[in-house]
């Protein structure tokens, strides 16, 4: 059984190491794209927290919503980000993410219930301002697809740690709801900022 595990560890681990590659490289320029996306929604609080949220309120939906809702965010804000890439900017980008803070920290507060799909369709529309966002502030010297694929590689980590949180703070629905206050505070406070 360990060394199951210890073969999957290895093997699922084996395309970020490709993807990140361009590290080790001698050519300047390659590792920019990965780094620059790993970190943009880290170190921007707006984004950082939108995502977490996701997961978090994918957790509280339940059932298909953990995989769906988080999977509809990743890919449209995917496809967001390549328009952004190629120059197409969303109006009102800074709005849009204030906006995702506010509402889904209020679903997450009020433990509101809707199916996956309108669940999936909501934070669509929201990954629709974040794409925008990431896709217009890549750097210039930085690789496309390696950008990409560290913004989405980051984005997925931080709707894990929602839906871990979620399942963490199950029991304290208290503490869940706290959060969702706080999210959406930090949503309010941007929109008035």
């Amino acid at each position: 059984m360990r060394s199951i595990f210890k073969r999957w560890n290895r093997w699922s681990i084996a395309p970020l190491v490709l993807a990140t590659s361009g590290i080790a490289s001698a050519h300047p320029g390659h590792a920019d794209g990965v780094l620059s996306g790993l970190t943009h929604p880290l170190l921007g609080a707006d984004h950082l927290l939108a995502m977490v949220a996701v997961g978090l309120w994918a957790w509280q939906l339940g059932g298909r919503a953990k995989w769906q809702v988080p999977a509809s965010f990743v890919a449209l804000m995917s496809v967001a980000a390549i328009a952004g890439m190629a120059g197409f900017a969303l109006p009102m980008v800074e709005s849009g993410i204030a906006a995702s803070l506010l509402v889904l920290g209020l679903l997450i507060a009020f433990s509101v219930r809707t199916g996956a799909v309108f669940g999936a369709g909501t934070v669509a529309l929201f990954a629709l301002f974040h794409g925008s966002a990431h896709g217009v502030e890549m750097p210039l010297d930085a690789t496309a697809w390696q950008y990409g694929l560290g913004f989405v590689l980051a984005t997925v980590g931080l709707h894990g740690i929602g839906l871990l949180l979620g399942k963490g703070m199950a029991r304290q629905g208290w503490m869940v709801r706290g959060a969702g206050v706080a999210i959406a505070g930090s949503g309010a406070w941007l929109m008035v900022g």
